[in-house]
């Protein structure tokens, strides 16, 4: 998305710039409203607007409020002196004269628009910003602006589908406008209506050929669907943007690689300026275009040595190397996961990686440490999940271990050897009632190859087992809640 629509302080400026261009309109429609005997106030209305304009904001509220004291029901100075307040950052001033106008002119929509706005791009208050927005599109459903800011709120609620509907509705408020069709392909993107982000990325196109966000859009779509052909036409396109721009230029020679235009990659690697190469995405592309595969094979590995020896800090070859190193020589995959941490301390993936080699050098205990802090900037990465699931089991904490497997299973519940260790560990914490049913589980799922040493242990043990829970031993379900 363009980052006229990423960023929110932005999009709060733009609106905050038509709704006071609208409430200049407004005003300047209503001054025969106030009659020849009221035009003091209008007069110093005009005045502060003025001042407004010029950016003389602590003037213009004194205009404003001189304006007030003559005719205090006038509600676009009200709605005016909100608007400098907010430039001045009294907010919560600026909050009482929004309200105030609101409750002057009900049938008003840039007060609550302009509310909905402040509340949400100054105070972080979404959840009462959100019915001020809604009203103003009751009162008037054209409100370019309150429609672009329900689009956001939505999408950051993770309401995909409505903030596509919004997104839709400011591109029939604006069609020209090539920068909404871009932010409506994404919605629609993540409510997953490709079909429609096609279209929209169309028009996009067709509205603006040389908007970057659009044509990158479309050629991820195009190699998404197999249209190689035509996503390199987009990319083409971009070429000549991308050689003052080293991350289009990145962006644009990892997309060639993934059309299989070698060349046209390696063409963009070469004129990059020797920062963007040094970047982390830099080496990443390097080692893509080197035809550097993360391969269990001789060559790959050959490969990936001499690319480390050549450039010592490119962390996609650290971790590849790595991953493929960790059940053949654990220590030197800890090492390689540690230099690739090195050099890209914020990759979820290669602290995961350092805690799976962790956990294959038995350090249980370090590697649950590591797993938890990722858990914590990365919650649903289910390799993190599943490898402090092994670190708990191994460390004999049950309890804890079940309920990451329990994520596990959910996550991926065609995997059948979870339910083994999910009933492994409820029988060794002496729960064979749970137990037993996670053992059954896991026999209803098991595949006879695949799980063949686990089923063959789950039948030696089911015996004795359910004699046990026929006998009433093993802790109860209404004993471990109490």
């Amino acid at each position: 998305m363009l980052s006229c629509f990423r960023s929110r302080t932005v999009v709060f400026a733009l609106a905050l710039a038509v709704v006071c261009a609208c409430a200049q309109r407004a005003a300047a429609q209503g001054t025969d409203e106030f009659g020849e005997a009221a035009s003091d106030p209008v007069k110093l209305f005009n005045q502060g607007q003025d001042a407004h304009s010029k950016k003389e904001y602590e003037r213009a509220v004194e205009f404003y409020d001189e304006a007030l004291k003559l005719r205090p029901e006038f509600a676009e100075a009200e709605f005016q002196k909100a608007a400098a307040l907010v430039a001045l950052k009294r907010l919560p001033e600026a909050e009482k004269s929004y309200r105030r106008a609101m409750a002057l002119k009900p049938a008003w929509a840039l007060p609550p628009a302009a509310l909905g706005l402040l509340l949400v791009e100054t105070q972080g208050r979404e959840r009462e910003a959100e019915p001020l927005l809604r009203r103003a599109l009751e009162l008037d459903p054209k409100n370019l602006t309150a429609t672009i800011a329900l689009a956001e709120m939505r999408a950051r609620a993770g309401d995909a589908p409505e903030s596509a509907t919004f997104w839709r509705r400011a591109t029939e408020l604006k069609p020209d406008d090539a920068s909404l069709w871009v932010a409506r392909a994404r919605a629609e993107l993540s409510a997953k209506d490709a079909a429609a982000a096609s279209k929209s990325f169309e028009r996009a196109v067709a509205l603006e050929p040389s908007n970057v966000e659009a044509r990158l859009g479309r050629a991820d779509l195009s190699l998404q669907s197999g249209d190689k052909a035509r996503a390199v036409e987009d990319l083409r396109v971009l070429e000549e943007q991308a050689k003052t721009d080293p991350k289009l230029a990145v962006a644009l020679a990892n997309r060639y690689g993934l059309a299989g235009q070698m060349e046209d990659a390696r063409r963009i690697y070469d004129s990059l300026p020797d920062e963007a190469k040094n970047s982390e995405e830099g080496r990443k592309l390097l080692a893509a275009i080197s035809d550097v595969r993360c391969e269990d094979t001789p060559e790959s590995r050959a490969a990936l040595e001499k690319l480390i020896a050549s450039d010592p800090k490119n962390a996609h070859a650290l971790a590849c190397l790595g991953s493929l190193s960790r059940t053949t020589d654990p220590p030197r995959s800890l090492d390689l996961y540690r230099r690739a941490l090195d050099a890209d301390p914020q990759s979820v993936d290669y602290a995961v990686g350092y805690a799976a080699a962790l956990n294959q050098l038995r350090r249980f205990a370090d590697a649950a440490t590591v797993l938890q802090r990722v858990l914590q900037v990365a919650p649903d990465k289910y390799e993190a999940h599943a490898n402090l699931a092994l670190a708990l089991y191994e460390m004999k904490l049950y309890n804890q271990a079940i309920v990451e497997y329990k994520w596990v299973g959910q996550a991926k519940p065609d995997l059948a050897v979870v339910y083994f260790f999910i009933a492994t560990a409820h029988d060794r914490l002496g729960e064979y009632e749970d137990a037993l049913s996670a053992y059954e589980t896991f026999l209803a799922r098991a595949d006879a190859k695949v799980n063949q040493l686990e089923i063959e242990k789950v039948n030696l043990r089911l015996p004795s087992l359910r004699n046990q829970v026929k006998r009433g031993e093993g802790v109860k379900k209404d004993r471990k809640a109490q």
